[in-house]
């Protein structure tokens, strides 16, 4: 049955990746040779920024999932050892694969120093605990958006954590939902606590700094608990879609795309203002509206009657299949693109939007390309082959 494929998700994981690919083709435009027709579209692509929270908000959702069911059931919890295997096998083969190609890449070709810093922030990223401090957020010099995945790993972790209470407990339905909302209430508080109490020195702080003077000015704002409480809606969203499984209805025809209108009313809002789009308590990407809007585009697209299909169609899955592919190789194809094949991205010069364009459609097609070629040759073979070790005794 196909609502066994979670109708929408696809959409909404392509979307995302779409989303970041163009924030950051955006961020290469000199604004002042943009026409003015086409400058209200590069400012909205610029809160592309905001597909991070998608990430994470739909991550939430699916690792949450089969802990609903089991909850639900009174079954016990499921196994931590497959849901580890399964996560390890989805992210680190693809993730270190880029971490160390942009590593070996970042001190031959682009000419970071191979010193005590560089090697310290490769190994944090390789290691996946890059996510706790300034220093190491950005693993490699040449490859940023890899600093989201220690992150990512950390709620990973904080998941079946926050779970297992909700099994000691023995609680259920409705129980079970509000129990949840409690811990996410915690999850704030400390956050809140973080940005309170662990300040980032003024010294050498911010992007004119360099990434490591990026990363002060985003930390502590950015921390795992933070993000942690944007994977945690999405992990609310599944527990109310659980419960709504069975329902089928042209009401989520309409709940479904107003939700994703709404998300992108709040990048539209946010167009002009910095990227972070920092939310409530500092969180960041428009916290919590953005990743609540995603949470009911989720809880919605599976029990509708046609919208889920329409969105999840052929090209948005296939893009879906190959989005972490496109996510870990796309600016470091950008910044290979614009120092091997000048003017590309040199848009500063005249006929900047015209180079723009080409530097743009070039650098999608090798993302997709090896996107391609990292989801099929690599990532889906390894999550095959993981999968046929879940039978063995552990």
């Amino acid at each position: 049955m196909t609502q066994q494929r979670l109708l929408g998700a696809d959409f909404l994981r392509a979307a995302a990746c779409l989303m970041v690919l163009f924030h950051h083709l955006a961020f290469r435009m000199d604004m002042g040779n943009v026409p003015s027709a086409a400058r209200p579209i590069m400012g909205f692509l610029i809160t592309g920024s905001f597909g991070v929270s998608i990430f994470f908000v739909l991550s939430g959702f699916l690792l949450a999932r089969p802990f609903w069911l089991a909850l639900d059931r009174n079954a016990p919890m499921p196994s931590l050892r497959i849901y580890a295997l399964r996560r390890a096998a989805r992210i680190l083969p693809g993730f270190w694969l880029a971490l160390i190609v942009s590593f070996i890449l970042s001190v031959t070709i682009s000419g970071s120093p191979l010193d005590t810093e560089h090697v310290l922030r490769f190994l944090a990223g390789f290691l996946l605990v890059s996510d706790w401090h300034w220093v190491t957020l950005f693993p490699v010099d040449n490859n940023g958006p890899l600093w989201s995945i220690g992150f990512e790993v950390t709620a990973y972790l904080l998941l079946p954590l926050c779970l297992a209470a909700l099994f000691a407990l023995r609680l259920r339905g409705h129980a079970a939902r509000l129990a949840w909302i409690a811990v996410i209430g915690l999850v704030l508080a400390l956050h809140w606590m973080i940005v309170q109490w662990a300040p980032i020195g003024e010294v050498a702080r911010g992007w004119e700094h360099g990434l490591i003077g990026g990363a002060k000015a985003w930390m502590p704002r950015f921390n795992p608990l933070g993000f942690f409480a944007i994977f945690a809606l999405g992990a609310l969203a599944a527990g109310i879609q659980v419960a709504l499984a069975t329902m089928r209805h042209w009401l989520f025809d309409l709940v479904g795309p107003l939700a994703i209108a709404a998300t992108i009313w709040i990048m539209a809002a946010h167009m002009g203002s910095p990227s972070e789009g920092y939310g409530l308590l500092g969180i960041p990407y428009a916290y919590p509206w953005m990743p609540l809007a995603i949470g009911v585009a989720l809880i919605a697209l599976p029990s509708s009657v046609a919208a889920g299909r329409l969105l999840d169609n052929p090209p948005t899955r296939f893009l879906a299949n190959i989005s972490f592919g496109i996510y870990v190789w796309h600016f470091l194809v950008i910044g290979l693109v614009a120092r091997l094949l000048p003017p590309a991205f040199q848009t500063w010069l005249d006929g900047g939007w015209t180079i723009w364009l080409w530097s743009s459609a070039l650098a999608i097609a090798l993302s997709v390309a090896l996107g391609t070629l990292s989801f099929y040759l690599l990532e889906r073979p390894v999550v095959r082959w993981a999968r046929g070790l879940e039978a063995r005794p552990g």
